[in-house]
């Protein structure tokens, strides 16, 4: 007696086994019934005893004894097979009070309220009077030489990209570290000129220039004087009124390329507030690293293709809108028999200095204190023998002209100059914030503090809106430079401070002694500072085996950057990328599911060995969420992966039960396909019907929209009617909830302690548990 009873125990675990007077009963019947009888009565009997607890509950919900809602559902337990899981309370808040709090709270004014947002807003005045000189002074200065130095070159070489005069490039370095020095949250970035950032501006220039009539190739050095670069050439004969404050004035090349490049970074710096006010920083989620990574190779290509005719000395027309890159290659060769023999020796010699500076430089960085300044030191030599040389009066070699001293007068970005830029600015204001974050957090991470990414929104965008009032163009952190910052003992920005001082002391004494700098040196300094970018295309077998689809998404970016236009190409990037995540979305991983010899896990049949089938169970897993966009592919593979399809097997059954009623009509007793009655009914279940549960594993199901919710009621109709049960595992509480509303579990939900369970386990032997009754019963 003992041992049958815990026989039963073990077995069924239902705790009332555990009763002498059931144990005596079970034993007065043993005589009389077969084992698999006594497991129907007493699965009834838990039906019952869980139907009661389930009524149970409900009452206590109507009578208002609960406050809180319950789920029922069938799980393995110790103590009982009826689990109620208790949802916490929602509480329900209103968004209109919600608004007028924060309203109140944000237009209310008091000191210290006031004392903390400024603290916040200029965080400088929270770490400048906790600076420890004695450990951080040496390690800043060291880093702001180094930087400086090396910010000064770069400087006048991005100018070519911008389309603008070298004293631009000089203020726009000086005044960017000055202000991201007061408002910005990173200690180690270095914000200035960037590549990708001046290429975006020269772009949007040399567009203007040439809707205004302006001669792009026109190398005649204006006269630098009030502010407004006057035409010094009789090839651009044409002006552009300016009319601003009901004032008219002319305006020539310099002039307007200036006047545009300072209207599109103010719009920009507008954007960059404006998105940090209202908390848009999200917009940045949407480049991916494969997006960025793509942009940056393709925006590469073409900084590389327009610094060509400059390596060669050619004179060309310069390219703009689509196709720019293939355009300027076809007039390379085309004018390749014009190279200056003075620039291509030059472009030669700068090049394999800078290469293999570099390449010494990264080999044995770990015994160097700071980086070497090789791009100085070769702009000093070139610009020596440039002059001692007369490169330019005997070669014709191209030089940088003059670069005035000192600072012009500031001006108002024109308004009527913004509503051309303004769509332009806007992928130059999300580029900009986004290279800047991303090189803060990794900086922040990297040495164990935290940023504020929209502080860092504010501080890029006032680096844009207040030096664009002093002739400057747009400015981002730049990766090079910030990782030449951190290797040279940078602490603090206080190293940006003394950066803006070496750019200071150029601006004001050193810039008139770069003259006669060739053109050709600066095309060089920018082609050996894209090495990073291009390197890209060598971790594109690694970045293909690791992830395929990430490496179409770098593809695809990349070419449009480069074959069509940098803006398109972001653009191009981001909705491709997007596209890929619908797709994959669309068509996620399906599977049926075996179980795991002697345990309660489960996992896919076809990438497991020794998996065992569950008799009369399919467990189908959906790994994805179920929306109006995979509805027909969720229902054709598991219409596919079970073999059965209920519509057609319902079509089915119709068709030979109407052909049975017409035999009977008849009065034959020999159905159509020439059996009998009897017969025929066993005809009726096919073959491949070779289950009659049919577990969903929802696991990886993170919602449900209405179109996911009708789709299983449709399939819970459909097998039904085929006699066949389906369960719903692992659902999250959204999914619930969503199958709550859309009433899948009936009017009331009393059902679903019947039709939900947290484990595929439960649900197999709950479905275990219905079909052993009818087994008996046959």
């Amino acid at each position: 007696m003992n041992a049958f009873k815990q026989m039963l125990i073990t077995t069924y675990d239902f705790p009332f086994l555990t009763q002498p007077a059931f144990v005596s009963t079970v034993s007065v019947l043993l005589s009389a019934m077969c084992m698999l009888c006594v497991g129907r009565r007493e699965r009834e009997a838990d039906k019952a005893s869980a139907a009661s607890c389930a009524e149970e509950q409900l009452h206590e919900v109507n009578t208002g004894t609960m406050e809180r809602p319950l789920e029922a559902t069938m799980m393995e337990n110790n103590t009982s097979s009826c689990f109620l899981m208790e949802r916490k309370t929602r509480v329900k808040i209103s968004m209109k009070e919600v608004m007028l709090a924060k309203l109140r709270k944000s237009c209310s004014c008091t000191p210290k309220k006031l004392k903390n947002f400024v603290m916040d807003f200029f965080p400088v005045l929270q770490w400048l009077p906790k600076y420890q000189c004695r450990e951080y002074i040496w390690g800043d200065i060291m880093s702001g030489l180094v930087i400086g130095i090396i910010l000064v070159p770069q400087a006048i070489a991005y100018s070519l990209l911008a389309g603008l005069k070298p004293i631009y490039s000089l203020y726009t370095s000086f005044f960017a570290n000055i202000i991201y020095f007061l408002m910005g949250t990173s200690r180690h970035v270095s914000v200035g000129i960037f590549s990708l950032i001046s290429l975006m501006v020269g772009q949007v220039v040399d567009r203007e220039l040439l809707l205004a009539g302006f001669d792009l190739n026109d190398d005649a050095p204006p006269a630098l004087g009030d502010g407004s670069l006057q035409n010094g050439s009789q090839l651009n004969t044409t002006a552009f009124n300016l009319t601003t404050a009901g004032m008219n004035a002319e305006c020539g090349k310099e002039c307007y390329a200036i006047g545009i490049a300072t209207a599109l970074t103010f719009v920009a710096g507008v954007y960059q507030v404006l998105m940090g006010i209202f908390r848009l920083g999200f917009v940045s989620i949407y480049l991916s690293e494969s997006v960025l990574d793509g942009f940056a190779t393709g925006a590469s290509l073409t900084i590389l293709t327009a610094q060509v005719k400059y390596l060669i000395g050619i004179k060309i027309p310069r390219s703009q809108g689509h196709g720019m890159l293939v355009i300027t290659w076809i007039n390379i060769f085309r004018n390749i028999s014009q190279a200056n023999l003075c620039d291509v020796i030059t472009s030669a010699i700068c090049i394999v200095v800078l290469v293999t500076a570099k390449e010494l430089g990264d080999r044995y960085k770990h015994k160097l204190k700071f980086p070497l300044p090789t791009e100085l030191v070769v702009i000093v030599v070139a610009t020596l023998i440039s002059h001692y040389g007369k490169l330019n009066e005997v070669y014709a070699s191209s030089v940088s002209g003059t670069i005035p001293t000192g600072f012009i007068p500031p001006k108002v970005p024109h308004f009527n100059l913004m509503v051309r830029v303004a769509v332009d600015a806007l992928p130059l204001a999300i580029v900009s914030f986004v290279f800047t974050v991303s090189l803060s957090e990794m900086c922040a991470k990297k040495y164990a503090y935290t940023i504020r990414a929209n502080q860092e929104m504010f501080a890029v965008g006032f680096c844009n809106i207040i030096p664009s009032f002093f002739h400057c163009f747009a400015t981002s952190a730049a990766l090079a430079k910030t990782l030449v910052k951190t290797s040279t003992g940078c602490q603090t920005q206080v190293s940006g401070v003394i950066s803006a001082m070496v750019v200071l002391l150029v601006l004001l004494f050193l810039a008139p002694l770069f003259y006669s700098l060739q053109k050709s040196v600066l095309a060089c300094i920018i082609i050996v500072s894209l090495r990073g970018a291009l390197r890209k295309f060598q971790d594109v077998p690694a970045r293909y085996h690791t992830n395929k689809l990430d490496t179409i998404v770098w593809v695809v970016t990349m070419f449009a950057s480069a074959l069509i236009s940098t803006e398109i190409g972001l653009l191009v990037g981001i909705v491709f990328s997007m596209l890929c995540i619908i797709v994959r979305t669309q068509r996620p991983r399906t599977a049926l599911l075996g179980q795991i010899q002697d345990t309660s896990f489960y996992e896919d049949d076809l990438e497991y060995e020794n998996l065992s089938s569950v008799p009369k169970v399919k467990i189908f897993r959906f790994e994805g969420p179920l929306y109006y966009a995979n509805r027909n592919y969720f229902l054709k593979s598991l219409y596919r992966l079970t073999n059965l399809d209920p519509n057609l097997e319902a079509a089915r059954r119709k068709k030979y039960e109407k052909k049975e009623k017409q035999h009977l009509k008849k009065g034959d007793h020999t159905a159509a396909n020439g059996l009998g009655t009897g017969e025929t009914t066993l005809q009726l279940v096919p073959k491949q019907i070779d289950f009659q549960a049919l577990v969903v594993d929802c696991s990886s199901i993170s919602f449900l929209d209405t179109t996911g919710v009708n789709t299983l009621k449709e399939i819970l109709k459909d097998y039904n009617d085929l006699n066949i049960s389906v369960l719903l595992a692992c659902c999250n509480p959204s999914v619930i909830d969503s199958l709550k509303r859309g009433g899948y579990f009936g009017k009331d939900s009393g059902s679903m302690q019947e039709m939900l369970f947290y484990s595929i386990h439960n649900a197999v032997q709950f479905a275990k548990d219905q079909m052993l009754p009818a087994d008996c019963s046959v």
